[in-house]
This record gives structure tokens, C-alpha cells and sequence, in this order.
């Protein structure tokens, strides 16, 4: 018996939970991964026992030496992973990230441009509920009707119009690679700071297989949780000249005692991104998406912009007379799990939505290829067309049992198949 069993049963059992429903279940929510043994032995090490504020050498309390090593094997590999000048590692979420990297280039007040949420970007690019809407004033883009990508033109001609202090380049649910070389062009037009949130692309662009922003941007953000495949976290990467007022930012400004066990994850993800294997694994993120889509299109299903060329697709359910939340749980029942997300154009709340998001990360991690994204494309359809029937929610969870049991969850090593030719 577990410590954590003898002394707190409840909590134990929610765990235990857990980890079933994870083994037992498709993944295929774009923001969610698994993490290696290494990242989780590192996330649950006796350095969450160590407080640390300050940066490695440069600290306000003593008894650091292993600390810090942890820490600059983090900085030094995220640096090595994207060519970049400077990394702070120390953001407790993609939140945080963001926020530091606002205040390190504006002050509260400006103006800001950012993607949409309803267009695919995120709560923290300037939306009216979140502190970067409410600190800054904001200014959203979004896509074009006619096909769901970012309409260029129309981002520069908003730019020119409020002459934002930030323009903010990145997305949460946007299928099409993103042009940073022109968004860095229309911030250097109208005196802004190109801000970018590669947090759900950070895999691919490590991998090469997404155009990197760094060489276009003043800041980049991410997460560590998503393709990177990481502890939940995140990291600031900074030009030279603005690296110091990015630390400050960070800390005093918005953090006290950094996450020293989730550092120390977070260089064993880095460490392992470097590798060959994990460039192998995301070509198969990209592979998995693209077929998944075909077979989603095959089945009659309309997605936003026509395919994907990065690890997620936004599934319009519209034309279908079905909301979101009806898609979320009807494939819930059936063990597939995926979020609901509006599209562009929306007339549902936000807590409805008349999408559904689904990304390809867990299940490659798993070891899962294009024959088992065909198989689940028409698993979801199957369920989609009857998302009340209980009979065929239970015949997919069967299908779906029998597959996961094949694809052990932890202790992965990623399946490398020869990609054809």
C-alpha cells in the first residue's frame, strides 16, 4: 500500500481513476499529452521542497547549487531547441508567460492586437475576460468567412488604424500555419513589438516542420504541455535586449518562489526534444492530424479552413444542427474524449459552442498511426450520427477499449514507422 493510499484513501482513488480513464481513453483534446517516466520522476523529485526565488547565481536564498543546475540545464536546452538569445523558464502556466512578456514591452494601457478567441485565439490576447483585455486596450483580428484563415491585409490595415505597442501572433484553434515573417513586417510598419504564443505549435517548430518565430520576434511564449510534451508549465524566450526586463517581469513582478520540480521536468522535456526520435514524433503529430481530417471530411464533416497542416482540426458542426457540448458528450460516452470550441462566426455561447476541437498529440504519443486515424474517424462519425443512442455509444466504447489496450500509456517509447514514401 502507497503512503498516499494509507493516509488519504479518497484522494488516492481519484488518482487511480485517473490514471484508468487516461489508459482506457482516446485522447484526442490538442492541448493534452503524456509526459515520459523521466519528466514525471523529475516533476515529482524532492525539489519541490526547495524554495528559490531569484535566477540560478542570482538568488534570495541559499542551499541552490543543485537548483540551479536543474535550471540552467533547462535555459541552456530550451535556447539550444529554438535559437534563441534568452529563457526564462520559470512561468508557472502559458498565462503567466504571456502576462510577463506584456509587461516586459508596454505598460498597462497600451493597446494591444491579438487574435480572437472566437477566431481561434486565446483568452489571454486581449479578450474582454481576462487581465490582458483589461490592462491593455484591445484590439482583436480574426479570419476570413470564406475560408477560416487569418485574413494578412486586414491585420495590417487594423495595425495601421490603432498602431498597437503589441501585436500578438499565435492561436489555440487555428489549423494553417502561421506567416510570423509577415506579422513581423506589419509590427516593424507600425512601431509595435511582435509578441509570439507558439504554445500549441512549440513541437513543430522545434522539429522544423512549423516556421519559427524567433528570428521575426522580439518575444516568444509557450507551453510546455502540449506538443512539446512536457510538464504543465511555461517559458518566455527573449531577444538580448530584452531579456532583462523579461526577468524582472517574471520576478518580482508577477512570481515569487519558482516551481523548482516542474523546471526540472521541463529540461528533461527539453532533453528530450532534442533528439532525432522526438522530430520522428512529430512528423507522425502531422501525418495523424492530416489523415484524421481526410477521414472526417470522408465521413461527411465540415472543417474549418478544409484540413490542417499542424497537430489539430476544428470540426464545424453547423451544417449538422449539432452544438458542441451535444458532440463533447455524446463522444464522452463513447470514450473519446475532444473539447468543444466555437468557430469562426459562432452563434452558440461560449459554454455551447458549434465546434469541436481535436488534436493528434497523445494518441502518436501512445504509438498510433494513420490506419488507427482512419478507424477513430469513423468512430466519431458513427457516434456523431446518433448522439442520443446509448447502444451505439456503448458498441464504440467496446471498439475503443479493445484498442486502447494495445497502446500502453506510460513507459511509452514512441513507434517510429518508415513514413511512405
Amino acid at each position: 500500500m502507497s503512503s498516499l493510499q494509507s493516509q488519504d484513501p479518497a484522494l488516492y482513488d481519484a488518482i487511480v481513476g485517473e490514471e484508468k480513464r487516461q489508459h482506457a481513453t482516446l485522447e484526442l483534446i490538442a492541448s493534452e499529452n503524456f509526459v515520459s517516466d523521466a519528466v514525471r520522476e523529475a516533476a515529482g523529485s524532492v525539489l519541490t521542497n526547495k524554495y528559490a526565488e531569484g535566477l540560478p547565481g542570482k538568488r534570495y536564498y541559499g542551499g541552490c547549487e543543485f537548483v540551479d543546475v536543474a535550471e540552467n540545464l533547462a535555459r541552456d536546452r530550451v535556447k539550444q531547441l529554438f535559437g534563441a538569445d534568452h529563457a526564462n523558464v520559470q512561468p508557472h502556466c502559458g498565462a503567466s508567460a504571456n502576462l510577463a512578456a506584456y509587461l516586459a514591452v508596454s505598460n498597462p494601457g497600451d493597446t494591444l492586437m491579438g487574435m480572437s478567441l472566437a477566431h481561434g485565439g486565446h483568452l489571454t490576447h486581449g479578450h474582454n475576460v481576462s487581465i490582458s483585455g483589461r490592462l491593455w486596450k484591445s484590439v482583436q483580428y480574426g479570419v476570413r468567412p470564406e475560408d477560416g484563415r487569418i485574413d494578412y491585409d486586414e491585420v495590417e490595415r487594423l495595425a495601421k488604424e490603432h498602431r498597437p505597442r503589441i501585436l500578438v501572433a499565435g492561436a489555440s484553434a487555428h489549423p494553417r500555419i502561421l506567416d510570423f515573417a509577415r506579422f513581423g513586417a506589419i509590427a516593424d510598419e507600425v512601431g509595435a513589438v511582435l509578441v509570439v504564443d507558439m504554445a500549441h505549435i512549440a513541437g513543430l517548430v522545434a522539429a522544423g516542420l512549423h516556421p519559427s518565430p524567433v528570428p521575426h520576434a522580439a518575444v516568444v511564449t509557450s507551453t510546455t504541455h502540449k506538443t512539446l510534451r512536457g510538464p504543465r508549465g511555461g517559458i518566455v524566450l527573449t531577444r538580448q535586449d530584452w531579456a532583462e526586463k523579461l526577468d524582472k517581469s517574471m520576478f518580482p513582478g508577477l512570481q515569487g518562489g519558482p516551481l523548482m520540480h516542474v523546471i526540472a521536468a521541463k529540461a528533461a522535456c527539453f532533453g528530450e526534444a532534442l533528439t532525432e526520435g522526438f522530430n520522428a514524433y512529430q512528423r507522425r503529430v502531422v501525418e495523424n492530424a492530416r489523415v484524421l481530417g481526410e477521414s472526417l471530411l470522408a465521413h461527411g464533416f465540415d472543417l474549418v479552413s478544409g484540413g490542417t497542416d499542424n497537430h489539430l482540426l476544428l470540426v464545424d458542426l453547423r451544417r449538422r444542427e449539432m452544438t458542441g457540448k451535444v458532440a463533447e458528450e455524446a463522444l464522452h460516452h463513447a470514450r473519446i474524449t475532444v473539447n468543444k470550441n466555437a468557430v469562426p462566426g459562432d452563434p452558440q455561447k461560449p459554454w455551447v459552442t458549434s465546434g469541436i476541437r481535436v488534436g493528434t498529440p497523445a494518441l502518436t504519443t501512445r504509438g498510433m498511426g494513420p490506419d488507427e486515424m482512419r478507424l477513430i474517424g469513423g468512430w466519431m462519425a458513427k457516434v456523431l450520427e446518433k448522439p442520443g443512442d446509448a447502444g451505439v455509444a456503448r458498441e464504440v466504447e467496446r471498439e475503443v477499449l479493445a484498442l486502447t489496450q494495445g497502446y500502453p500509456l506510460f513507459s511509452w517509447e514512441p513507434v517510429v514507422r518508415p513514413s511512405p514514401d
